[in-house]
């Protein structure tokens, strides 16, 4: 599933569309997590677009007098095309289309969702979502708040949206790893300094995710069709009884944790 890097990389890659009129919307195959109103969708027709951002894993187009909401799911990408280009790809579901082209998002396994919406803080997908991980919202402090009582391993905590957002399966193991925490530590056992540490390592996993455009291991691409390279730099994600990148004499441990695979070193994360 695409998780923050994936789709802050591609909110980035489509401002081009940012103060340009949405001409019309091509619905292919409504059926997805939700089915598409295709009606309310073509209500919005001819609005403006006037800025395209992100919450949590969901792409916000903010229009004039309501909202686009799309999640991508487990499978789903958006890709930049030319708006008189006729080609169209299996698991194309929705074309937006505006003056200077239009945006296609694909979704092969369907779990992907798009909504009309009157306001994001009061949405179902969005409401009880927790802060932002790159913003100053969150940090050790609040972390350690958050979780001191809890019996949960630190991963699970860190993949529960309600305490921080974007945060999957891929880079909780990432995260742990620089952070030297293993992943079944329950949280409160978690110093505040530890959680500093956290809280770092968060931000430092996630902005390099970003700058080198997300994680590609199978079905991401980016809006202009490369993959996203952050893939050369996991150290233990999918590395399973590969040599530790740090102590580089431990082979990499694979465990399911929350029936989620989890991946860590028994010398570096103690």
């Amino acid at each position: 599933m695409p998780e923050l890097p994936e789709v802050e990389t591609s909110v980035q890659a489509i401002q081009e569309f940012n103060n340009q009129k949405l001409q019309s919307i091509q619905v292919y195959n409504p059926n997805l997590r939700w089915k598409v109103d295709i009606a309310s969708l073509h209500k919005i027709k001819n609005q403006m677009v006037y800025k395209i951002s992100r919450r949590a894993k969901y792409i916000l187009f903010n229009l004039e007098k309501s909202q686009l909401l799309l999640h991508l799911g487990m499978s789903g990408t958006i890709r930049i095309s030319q708006k008189n280009s006729n080609l169209y790809k299996k698991h194309d579901h929705i074309e937006l289309v505006f003056k200077k082209g239009k945006i296609i998002f694909n979704d092969p396994r369907r779990f992907g969702s798009i909504h009309l919406i009157s306001s994001p803080y009061n949405h179902f997908l969005l409401n009880k979502l927790g802060p932002e991980p790159l913003s100053e919202n969150f940090n050790g402090e609040y972390f350690y708040q958050k979780v001191k009582n809890s019996v949960a391993p630190i991963k699970s905590a860190l993949m529960n949206q309600h305490h921080v957002v974007g945060i999957g399966n891929i880079y909780a193991n990432e995260v742990l790893f620089d952070a030297r925490i293993r992943p079944t530590r329950k949280c409160r056992t978690l110093t505040k300094k530890e959680t500093i540490s956290i809280d770092f390592s968060i931000k430092k996993i996630l902005n390099r995710a970003i700058e080198l455009g997300g994680t590609t291991l199978k079905d991401f691409h980016q809006p202009d069709g490369n993959k996203g390279y952050f893939k050369n730099e996991l150290s233990v994600y999918d590395r399973a009884n590969k040599k530790c990148k740090a102590c580089k004499k431990q082979s990499i441990k694979k465990i399911i944790l929350a029936q989620r695979a989890t991946y860590f070193c028994k010398d570096c994360q103690n």
